[in-house]
C-alpha cells in the first residue's frame, strides 16, 4: 500500500504522501455530467459492436483471433467516448511537510561588547563558537575547527555568534535543516526605536540551500533597544499559517524595552507565539560592573523631609569601595529666573559587600519647582560598560495640595471617615477636601467652606481637582454637564475617578449618562444589590500590582488587614467587567452574567490619559475595625496617590510640557509635546495665539559646534489643545527647552541628555534569569556557546501533516495516452500477424 501511495504521490507531484483519504473518478465534460451510465452503456455498445463486426465480417480469422480483434477495437473506442467524456480523478492525499524553525539573532548595539572571561572558560567559549584569532593575535587557538574572522584577541558578542554560524564542521543552521529536517529561517532585530525584525535572505542565488555563512554577513548591531516581547509578537505574526515549530533565540537577553516577554499565561508574546523556544546566551553572567539606580518619588512637598535612595548594583567588585554623589539642579522654582542652579546633597562612601547596596540621602525642599537629581559614581578599573555609573530622575516640588472633590447624596459613614482622613492628609489637608453633598441644606453650601455651593462650578475651578468620588446619589441629582466634564477630566486631562456604590441607589443610576462609558464595569440596571447570605471577599491575582491594595509591609499582613472587612453583608452586583479592566477583589462565589467571571467588587480601568476605580460596595470603613486608621488611611491615601499624582496638579494641568524620553542618542529626535488650555480649560487653538504656534527655545550643550546658542523651534498644532514637535538633535550633551505660557506669560522648562552611548550598554551582563525563564515557560532549553551543540539533539521537530485535494484529468496522463497506443499496434500487429487485410 506504502509504494502506492508513494506512486499516487508521484503522479501528483507531491512529495512524502502518506496516506490516500479519498479517491473518486468523475466526468467533467458538460454533456456527460450526470449521464454517467450513458457513458458506460455507449461504452459497451462500442465494444459489443467491435465484437460483432469482427466475428460476423472477418472469417477468415480463427474465433480467438476474431474475438481478440473484436475487444481491442472496443476498448479503443470505448477510451474515445470516455475520453469525449473528460474523465478526472479527485485524490485527497495527507502528506508531511517539513517542519519551519526560525533562528532569530540579537543585532542590537550590545551584542558589540566584547567580554573579558578567565583563560579556561575563554578557551571552551571559543571553541564552542568555532572562534579562533587572525593569524598573528597573541593567544592559543582552541583544538577544534575554527574559521579565522578577527584580528582582535577579544571578540565581541556577534563575532562569536558570526563565527558560530560560519562553523564548518557540524554547523548549527546545517545540522537543524538535515538532522531535524526542518525547514531553517533565519532572522535579526536591528531597530532603532522597536524590534524590527528582518527575515534573512537564505543565500545569495535565488536556490533555496541555506547557505550559513551567507547569512552570518548579513548580521548587524545597528539595533539601539531590545524588545524581546515585540519580537516574540513579530514572529508570530511572521509564522502565519501555523507552521512554525519552535524557535532558536541568540541573544544576550538584555531587555530594556517594549512589553515584557513573559507574564499572562495566556496572552504575553511568550504564550502567543506557542512552540518553544531554544535559548542561546551570548555573554558574560558576570561581570566587571556598577550600576547607579535612583529610587524616590516623583513629586516632593516643600518644607517636608524626604529621603532620596540611591541603589548600588555591582557584580565582581566585591569588597571594594565606591565613592557615591547626589546633586539636584533647579530646573525652574517659584523664586528664581529660569536656567540651572546646581547644589550638592550629600556625598558618602559605600562599602560593596552585597550585589545590591543601598544609601539614602535625607533632603529636605526649600523651595517649590522642579529639580533634576543626578547620582554618579566615578568608574572603578575594570569595568566593562561605565554608562550606568550615572543616572538622573526629575521631581517636581510642590507647595500645594491634592484637590479631592467629593459627590454624594447624603453623608454616609465612608464619607465621614473619608473626610477625616484626608483632612488630616498632609498632600490633601483642610483646603484640599470638597464636597457636594445632594441632599443638603443650599444655605449650608453657601456658607460652609467645606461644601461646594454647585456640582457644576465654572470650568477653570472644576477643572483644578486632581480626583473626583461619586459616592452613592439618584440620577435626578446628576446632569449632562457635570457628566460630559468629568469625561473630560479623566479622559482628556488625566484626572482620576472613584465610583462608589452604595445601598441606596446604586450605579444603576448611572446608565444612560456619560458616566456609564467609563466604568470599569457593564451595569445591569435590572440588578439590584444582593444581601441574601454573607460572603468573604478575595484579592485577585491582579491585586498585587496596584500598590493601594498592599496594605502591609508583607503579602501576610496585607491578607491579615484585608480579613478586618469581616463577612460583609451585601454587594452591587454588575452584568460583566469591562474588556480593559482588571478586577482586583472578587465575590467568592458569585458570577456575572456570562457564568463564568466572578462579580467585581472592586475593580479598575484606564480611561484615556486618567484611571477610573470601581467599588462595589461603600463599607471599607470596616478595615478600622480592629487597628483604627492605619490600614484605611493606607488603603485610601495610596489609591489618591496613584490617581491624583499621575498628572499635573490643580492648575498645573492647564499648560503641561512634555518630552517623550530623558535621555536620547545622538542624532536622535526629541519629541515634545505641549498640551495648552485657556483659563477655562478650552483647548488653546492657532486662532487664541498670536503667532499661530507656540514657539519653545532649545539651549544647546556645550559640547555642540554653537555652544549655548539659544534656538527658536515652532511647535505647531497638532489637535486643539494639543501641539508638538520633533527636535533633532546632533551633538552630546544637556540641552534645555523653555516654553512660555501665553496665559500666565511663565515659562516651563525642561532638560534632556543625548549621549553617545544607547541603552544597550547601560548593563554590561547577559541577563542568565530571562533566558531561562523563556526557555521553560514555553517547553524549551536554554544554553551557551559552550553547550550550543546540544540543542539539535534536544530539539524535537514532527512532520506536519496536510491534506491536499487534486483533480488531474485521466486522459493527459501518460498511462490513458500508453493504453490507447497499445491498443492500437496491438490490433494492428494481429491483424498483420493472421494476415487480415
Amino acid at each position: 500500500m506504502s509504494k502506492f501511495v508513494e506512486w499516487c504521490g508521484w503522479f501528483l507531484g507531491i512529495e512524502q504522501a502518506t496516506a490516500i483519504d479519498q479517491a473518486s473518478v468523475n466526468l467533467a465534460a458538460p454533456w456527460a455530467q450526470g449521464s454517467g451510465f450513458w457513458v458506460f452503456f455507449l461504452a459497451i455498445a462500442v465494444v459489443v459492436a467491435a465484437l460483432v463486426f469482427y466475428w460476423k465480417y472477418q472469417p477468415k480469422a480463427s474465433p480467438t483471433a476474431r474475438i481478440m480483434l473484436g475487444l481491442s477495437r472496443g476498448l479503443l473506442l470505448a477510451l474515445l467516448v470516455i475520453t469525449l467524456a473528460d474523465p478526472v480523478l479527485q485524490l485527497t492525499v495527507t502528506y508531511l511537510q517539513r517542519p519551519h524553525l526560525y533562528v532569530v539573532v540579537d543585532g542590537t548595539d550590545s551584542m558589540n561588547i566584547a567580554d573579558e572571561y578567565e583563560e579556561s572558560d575563554r578557551q571552551a567559549l571559543w571553541a564552542g563558537a568555532g572562534f579562533a584569532p587572525a593569524a598573528g593575535a597573541n593567544t592559543a587557538v582552541p583544538k577544534a575547527e575554527t574559521t579565522p574572522i578577527s584580528s582582535t584577541v577579544q571578540p565581541s558578542r556577534m563575532e562569536l555568534v558570526q563565527s558560530l554560524l560560519r562553523k564548518t564542521n557540524g554547523n548549527l543552521l546545517t545540522r537543524l535543516e538535515e538532522e531535524r529536517k526542518a525547514h531553517v529561517d533565519v532572522f535579526v532585530f536591528d531597530g532603532a526605536t522597536t524590534s524590527q525584525l528582518r527575515k534573512l535572505p537564505r543565500a545569495a542565488s535565488s536556490a533555496d540551500k541555506l547557505d550559513p555563512a551567507f547569512v552570518a554577513e548579513q548580521l548587524t548591531t545597528k539595533g539601539q533597544v531590545t524588545a524581546l516581547g515585540t519580537v516574540l509578537r513579530e514572529a508570530s505574526q511572521q509564522a502565519g499559517s501555523g507552521k512554525l515549530a519552535g524557535m532558536v533565540l541568540i541573544s544576550d537577553f538584555g531587555q530594556n524595552s517594549g512589553p515584557a516577554p513573559l507574564g499572562d499565561a495566556v496572552r504575553s508574546p511568550a504564550a502567543r507565539l506557542g512552540v518553544p523556544l531554544y535559548a542561546v546566551g551570548v555573554g558574560a553572567t558576570e561581570t566587571v560592573d556598577l550600576a547607579v539606580d535612583l529610587q524616590t518619588d516623583p513629586r516632593m512637598k516643600k518644607a517636608e523631609r524626604s529621603a532620596i535612595t540611591v541603589k548600588l548594583r555591582q557584580s565582581g567588585l566585591g569588597g571594594r569601595q565606591a565613592n557615591v554623589k547626589l546633586i539636584g539642579r533647579r530646573l525652574s522654582s517659584d523664586s528664581m529666573m529660569p536656567g540651572e542652579f546646581e547644589f550638592t546633597i550629600g556625598e558618602k562612601t559605600v562599602d560593596l559587600l552585597e550585589s545590591v547596596s543601598a544609601v539614602d540621602f535625607p533632603y529636605t525642599p526649600e523651595e517649590a519647582g522642579r529639580v533634576e537629581f543626578v547620582a554618579e559614581v566615578e568608574p572603578l578599573d575594570g569595568e566593562t560598560v561605565s554608562q550606568n555609573n550615572r543616572t538622573a530622575r526629575e521631581v517636581n516640588i510642590i507647595d500645594d495640595y491634592l484637590r479631592l472633590m467629593y459627590v454624594a447624596y447624603e453623608p454616609t459613614w465612608e464619607w465621614r471617615f473619608i473626610k477625616e482622613v484626608f483632612h488630616r492628609d498632609k498632600l490633601v489637608g483642610m483646603d484640599g477636601f470638597r464636597t457636594f453633598l445632594g441632599s443638603s441644606d443650599p444655605r449650608v453650601r453657601e456658607n460652609n467652606v467645606l461644601f461646594l455651593p454647585t456640582l457644576t462650578p465654572k470650568r477653570s475651578e472644576f477643572f483644578a481637582n486632581d480626583v473626583i468620588f461619586l459616592d452613592d446619589l439618584p440620577q435626578s441629582a446628576l446632569n449632562d454637564r457635570f457628566g460630559d466634564m468629568v469625561k473630560e477630566f479623566v479622559g482628556n486631562l488625566g484626572g482620576g475617578l472613584v465610583v462608589i456604590s452604595g445601598s441606596r441607589f446604586g450605579p444603576r443610576e448611572l446608565v444612560g449618562t456619560p458616566l456609564a462609558d467609563m466604568l470599569p464595569v457593564i451595569i445591569d440596571p435590572q440588578l439590584s444589590v444582593r444581601d441574601e447570605r454573607e460572603f468573604r471577599p478575595q484579592l485577585t491575582p491582579h491585586a498585587p500590582r496596584y500598590q493601594f491594595m498592599e496594605l502591609g509591609q508583607t503579602e501576610q499582613e496585607s491578607a491579615m488587614a484585608w480579613q478586618n472587612l469581616g463577612r460583609m453583608q451585601w454587594y452591587q452586583p454588575v452584568a460583566a467587567l469591562h474588556e480593559q479592566a482588571f478586577s482586583l477583589m472578587d465575590h467568592p462565589t458569585d458570577k456575572c452574567a456570562d457564568g463564568k467571571t466572578p462579580q467585581p467588587l472592586i475593580a479598575v480601568r484606564p480611561y484615556g490619559r486618567g484611571e477610573v476605580v470601581y467599588l462595589g460596595f461603600n463599607e471599607t470603613w470596616r478595615l478600622r475595625r480592629k487597628f483604627g486608621e492605619k490600614y484605611y488611611r493606607q488603603f485610601w491615601s495610596q489609591m489618591i496617590y496613584r490617581l491624583g499624582m499621575s498628572h499635573a496638579l490643580g492648575n498645573e494641568k492647564r499648560f503641561v510640557v512634555r518630552l517623550d524620553q530623558q535621555q536620547y542618542r545622538v542624532e536622535d529626535k526629541a519629541t515634545l509635546t505641549i498640551e495648552a488650555y485657556t483659563e477655562q480649560y478650552e483647548p488653546l487653538t492657532e486662532e487664541n495665539l498670536a503667532d499661530r504656534t507656540l514657539t519653545a527655545e532649545l539651549t544647546l550643550p556645550s559640547s555642540s559646534a554653537a555652544a549655548g546658542e539659544t534656538r527658536l523651534i515652532n511647535v505647531p498644532l497638532l489637535k486643539p489643545g494639543v501641539f508638538e514637535a520633533r527636535i533633532p538633535v546632533f551633538a552630546a550633551g544637556e540641552y534645555t527647552l523653555r516654553v512660555k505660557d501665553p496665559v500666565t506669560s511663565k515659562y516651563e522648562e525642561r532638560r534632556f541628555e543625548v549621549t553617545e552611548l544607547s541603552a544597550e550598554r547601560r548593563q554590561g551582563v547577559r541577563n542568565e534569569r530571562l533566558q531561562d525563564d523563556l526557555a521553560q515557560g514555553t517547553g524549551g532549553k536554554s544554553y551557551d556557546l559552550t553547550t550550543v551543540d546540544k540543542l539539535v539533539d534536544d530539539l524535537r521537530l514532527e512532520p506536519i501533516a496536510e491534506t491536499l485535494t487534486r483533480t488531474h484529468p485521466l486522459w493527459a496522463t501518460p498511462l490513458w495516452f500508453t493504453l490507447i497506443v497499445a491498443l492500437m499496434l496491438g490490433e494492428w500487429l494481429t491483424r498483420k500477424l493472421i494476415k487480415l487485410s
